[in-house]
């Protein structure tokens, strides 16, 4: 049986020498690259969120590259669920916290968080520990709760998206900071960074209306957040996107972070142990050219703590 690395690819098809460490159901390839070529993507394995965070980013050159001093961020968790951390229903407080510190570390003037959630907005704030993060952090927790905060834009090239209502913060933002959590989903399989933007759109019940699949990589096609964080410290494994209770999930202590939303998303789906080619929203990405599901010919960085 061939050995498979932290991404499910096999270890014969990297010529560079690691080392191998095995985990439940997992086997973490750490390879080494020159430090001249940029990394295409990240992934941390074995640490605490704030921790992994921080080597994910020291790898990645700091957020500095990302966001510039004096500029406007806007941190897209997933906040969707009423529901306390341990269920994996919304994204890792203690990560959204380390995100903010960075961004004020890089010299933001504002960061702000929020999400258009499904439950009632304000005890999904509170009870999944978001909000006290985002306070604590100094960064500036914003509602999402009604129309009157979105704005209708085109979607030029989209199949059957070809219009949505956007969150006014992610319109006026100098940099947009994509952090869903690794999960099952119902209806789209599995939900990472391009299906965490329906947190930014009101109208997503037109999309589960009309080719879900098709609307996510239309809108994956038209915004592009400059960074992607995926949290995948304690995912859900089944029952999604709610889930039931702790039952429903595992802890792997993973964190992956890209610029390309579908490589992340692409490496986020080996790791969950399904087969991306099997998740129709995708391929239709690829198709649409809005990023790269070949993660044998990206460079990666694998850092096991």
């Amino acid at each position: 049986m061939k050995r498979r690395d932290f991404l499910g690819n096999s270890l014969k098809s990297f010529a560079i020498a690691g080392t191998i460490t095995t985990l439940p159901g997992l086997t973490l390839f750490a390879s080494e690259q020159s430090a001249a070529q940029p990394w295409d993507l990240v992934a941390v394995k074995g640490g605490e969120p704030d921790i992994m965070l921080d080597q994910a980013m020291k790898a990645l050159g700091g957020m500095k590259k990302y966001v510039k001093p004096n500029q406007t961020v806007i941190v897209k968790p997933n906040i969707g669920w009423d529901a306390d951390p341990e269920r994996a229903a919304n994204t890792n407080p203690l990560l959204v916290k380390r995100i903010i510190e960075h961004c004020f570390d890089a010299g933001a003037k504002k960061v702000y968080v929020f999400d258009h959630t499904c439950d009632e907005w304000k005890f999904c704030y509170k009870n999944s520990m978001i909000e006290n993060a985002v306070k604590e952090a100094g960064g500036t927790i914003a509602p999402g709760n009604s129309e009157k905060y979105y704005q209708e834009v085109k979607i030029p090239n989209g199949v059957s998206l070809k219009s949505s209502s956007i969150h006014e913060l992610i319109l006026e933002a100098d940099v947009f900071i994509n952090v869903p959590i690794l999960k099952n989903h119902g209806s789209a399989r599995l939900t990472v960074a391009m299906k965490n933007l329906m947190g930014i759109v009101w109208n997503r019940g037109y999309w589960h209306r009309n080719d879900l699949h098709q609307c996510i990589a239309d809108f994956a096609a038209y915004k592009k957040p400059q960074l992607n964080i995926i949290d995948a410290y304690r995912i859900m494994k089944r029952n999604g996107p709610r889930g039931v209770s702790k039952a429903d999930t595992i802890v792997l202590k993973s964190l992956i972070v890209s610029t390309d939303m579908l490589a992340a998303d692409t490496a986020a789906a080996k790791i969950f142990g399904m087969e991306p080619m099997d998740i129709p929203y995708l391929t239709k990405s690829r198709d649409m050219k809005s990023g790269r599901m070949d993660l044998e010919n990206l460079n990666i960085k694998r850092i096991s703590i």
